[in-house]
């Protein structure tokens, strides 16, 4: 009995162990699959789209040089926008900077597109590469003019120009050592006539002036002259220098005996190309020419001439010219060892 419950056991065993072989078929382990690749890839952006020249939310800004008053400048300067606005459906606005140095930053920064440029603050411009010039000024017909020493009748100088005949009567040398140690005013450290070259010509007569000033427009310095006191008086300047004839500066009218109170020292030749009109070297050129025809016809008809010579600037008239305009005045400037960049602090 014992041996048949032996045998039923070992039966059960080895039923057991088949029924567990059975159930442990190998199986193949998974393939291993890789996780898909998902490239990133950004929305396309789109570069911002480009504002058009002279609307109202990118107009054209034209700055004044500040030579004239301030008044003159705001008033004479929105008069040519509303010109220019007629003449080519853009929008203007006007800005007149600090300084020649400033306005000369500001044709280069984009803060101005149309410059209205005095000679050496062009050359300036023009070799940094920020403008390029588009029409000169006229006065009286001319494109070129000339400086002239001016002081107030009390201040004991010898005039060595005769007003009847409009003729100087001595060259620099005779006429200019009496303005050593004296005061003087001058315009900005960029005017050809109100600094440059007139400083150069009183040093090279061998006169060296006391205190200098700068006043920032012609007028103000025919102003400070005018309002000379003599006999020892603390005054801002003895002469001063301006162009020819800034004493005749419409923002003057109210002072009915200027000429006189104001007389010329002396006077230089008229050999200074003129203020220029230049446009920012980034505008385009559809832009450009159209300008450029706008100011043409402003600088030819009658109305056009007469808003100019409101302007501050006794203008009486434009004409295209390119750069070679100025390449006499980089001679001089040459020969007399000048740098334009150097008068810019």
């Amino acid at each position: 009995m014992r041996k048949t419950a032996y045998v039923v056991i070992a039966l059960l065993v080895a039923l057991s162990m088949l029924l567990t072989a059975c159930g442990t078929t190998a199986t193949e382990a998974p393939a291993a699959t890789t996780a898909p690749v998902v490239v990133a890839t950004e929305a396309p952006v789109e570069a911002p789209a480009e504002v058009a020249w002279g609307t109202a939310d990118n107009p054209i800004i034209m700055a004044m040089a500040p030579s004239a008053t301030s008044e003159t400048l705001t008033v004479g300067g929105a008069a040519i926008a509303d010109k220019l606005k007629e003449l080519t459906g853009y929008e203007f606005e006007v800005i007149i900077p600090t300084s020649y140095a400033a306005l000369v930053e500001a044709m280069g920064s984009g803060n101005a597109h149309i410059g209205w440029l005095p000679p050496l603050a062009y050359l300036l411009a023009s070799q940094k590469g920020y403008a390029e010039v588009v029409a000169s000024t006229l006065r009286r017909g001319s494109d070129t003019y000339g400086f002239q020493l001016i002081a107030n009748k009390d201040a004991g100088f010898t005039p060595y120009f005769d007003a009847d005949t409009n003729t100087v009567t001595g060259d620099a040398k005779t006429a200019l050592p009496q303005l050593d140690g004296k005061n003087v005013c001058w315009t900005d450290p960029l005017s050809a006539s109100g600094y440059v070259l007139p400083s150069g010509v009183v040093a090279d007569a061998g006169a060296k002036v006391k205190k200098t000033a700068f006043l920032t427009g012609h007028p103000q310095i025919v102003v400070a002259l005018y309002s000379y006191v003599g006999g020892g008086k603390a005054n801002i300047c003895d002469f001063g220098a301006t162009y020819i004839d800034a004493r005749t500066d419409a923002s003057l009218a109210e002072l009915t005996d200027v000429t006189d109170k104001v007389i010329v020292v002396w006077r230089s030749d008229s050999f200074i190309p003129n203020d220029n009109v230049s446009v920012a070297a980034d505008m385009p050129d559809d832009v450009k020419a159209k300008i450029v025809e706008a100011l043409l016809t402003l600088g030819s008809t009658e109305d056009g001439i007469e808003i100019l010579a409101a302007a501050g600037y006794q203008i009486d008239g434009l004409k295209a010219v390119d750069d070679t305009f100025y390449d006499s005045l980089r001679v001089y400037l040459e020969a007399s060892g000048l740098d334009v960049t150097t008068l810019v602090k």
